[in-house]
């Protein structure tokens, strides 16, 4: 058997290709958009891939379903209660998928979603137990899957909280304790609330650590599962939807188009939104008014996807050499409308210097000096709920960076604005919004809320 993992780190998100050695037949499980690794990795050990299988239908990414059975020709596998715009193979509890002697078979195990599946690995066919299982986002690593994603519209977070206890208690919990767990997603990730940073386990470690898997009723497990889940980004709904779709394939030659100074010029005066990749701290020395900054070093296309609509076209500015990463990373998440990329844009911005401006950054002491005046800004904490748990400036207003978007009706446009995350990543993310929208008076914290509590941290 040839079993490969491949782990996308900006999203948290793992792909599979298994293969049987001796046939050359070989099957994708959980794809990215991006398909030239896993078609290259094929191709270079002489394997046929004749089947790509979704777990479920993804909300935190635009799976690559389609991408490879077009360039393959594979069918494409979900399970029996997934309903698609395209022809699928739908997949029945306990259905064996032949790939020589390695053998593949179907596990329903609903409860992320309705449609959810996982896949058994055996590396011969007359195995009574198998290699691993292939858990999608029902069972992660250290946690299972949040039944409360706009994923399962129609179904009640209650409902899917009742089949995912079925699945995790009683179908993977019942596998021995020797099979390898090989989860859809891992630390980081939205999809759950207590994510392992580890990338593959055991049924027996997840059975002794695992919160979830311990032995409870069906109502604590409930309880249990549906707490304490951080608002998913607004992006989840459109990709689970998009998943469903017969939609355009990615066009990598088009989406990577570079455009001139002018160019930028014109289609940002026409409405297009510019997206600027480059770190907070290059983006506060100058950027484009209006201008929104995800940089590209860190959670960039969950965090695209949080602050931007799917409907919006985006001009691309980018740190030099990454503009085609930054537009294959917006791609990953359905977000298409890419009018390109501002070519060379270290020296290109020299053009539109009369546009740029600078974006105000406090220190720790300049925020406490702003808050004794008599026009104090209003600070705003942009961490996750439980980041705020574990802290907060006295006095601040709460809104995750996943929420923002959608409450800007609840921020004055009259009072000067402090925002504040962790370390200042994400702060100016959010402050870049509030400019987009019209805040004038903004300002992130150098350091967020880590350089804050230590400058108030007790000494002696």
């Amino acid at each position: 058997m040839h079993f490969a993992q491949y782990y996308l780190d900006c999203l948290s998100q793992a792909s599979y290709l298994i293969a049987d050695k001796s046939t050359g037949r070989a099957v994708v499980v959980d794809p990215r958009r991006d398909i030239d690794e896993y078609v290259a990795d094929a191709e270079a050990r002489g394997f046929t891939v004749e089947a790509v299988i979704n777990t479920h239908f993804h909300a935190d990414f635009l799976a690559g379903h389609l991408e490879l059975a077009a360039r393959t020709g594979a069918w494409i596998g979900y399970g029996r209660r997934a309903e698609t715009e395209y022809p699928i193979r739908k997949l029945a509890d306990g259905e064996r998928i032949d790939l020589g002697e390695v053998t593949l078979q179907i596990m329903e195990t609903p409860g992320h979603t309705p449609e959810s599946i996982s896949v058994l690995v055996f590396e011969r066919a007359t195995d009574t137990v198998p290699y691993g299982v292939l858990t999608g986002d029902a069972l992660f690593i250290g946690d299972v899957g949040r039944p409360d994603l706009l994923a399962s519209a129609g179904v009640t977070a209650e409902e899917l909280g009742r089949m995912l206890y079925d699945s995790v208690q009683r179908r993977l919990m019942g596998l021995p304790d020797e099979v390898r767990v090989f989860p859809a997603h891992g630390a980081g990730s939205s999809c759950g609330k207590r994510l392992s940073s580890e990338r593959q386990s055991t049924i027996g470690a997840q059975r002794a650590t695992n919160y979830a898997c311990a032995p409870m009723s069906e109502e604590e497990f409930v309880a249990l599962v549906t707490a304490g889940q951080s608002a998913a980004p607004g992006y989840f709904g459109y990709d689970a939807t998009l998943n469903r779709r017969d939609r355009a394939l990615f066009d990598t030659a088009q989406a990577h188009r570079p455009l001139t100074a002018e160019e930028f010029r014109t289609r940002r005066a026409a409405g297009a939104v510019v997206l600027d990749a480059r770190s907070p701290q290059e983006f506060a020395a100058g950027h484009l008014r209006g201008a929104i900054n995800v940089p590209a070093d860190g959670r960039f296309a969950e965090q695209a996807g949080a602050v931007l609509t799917p409907d919006a076209e985006i001009l691309v500015l980018a740190p030099d050499g990454r503009a085609a990463e930054v537009v294959t990373r917006l791609a990953r998440i359905g977000f298409d409308r890419t009018a390109g990329h501002l070519a060379e844009s270290a020296t290109a911005l020299a053009a539109l210097a009369e546009d740029l401006t600078p974006a105000a950054r406090l220190t720790v002491d300049q925020l406490r000096t702003a808050l004794a005046t008599d026009r104090p800004p209003l600070v705003l904490d942009v961490r996750t709920c439980g980041e705020r748990a574990e802290g907060a400036v006295d006095g601040s207003t709460h809104i995750p960076l996943n929420e923002l978007p959608d409450r800007l009706d609840e921020i004055p446009a009259d009072r000067p604005l402090v925002l504040h995350c962790a370390g200042g990543h994400r702060s100016s993310i959010a402050a870049s919004l509030l400019r987009h929208h019209g805040h004038a008076e903004v300002a992130d914290l150098l350091g967020g809320y880590t350089a804050w509590s230590a400058a108030h941290r007790p000494t002696g």
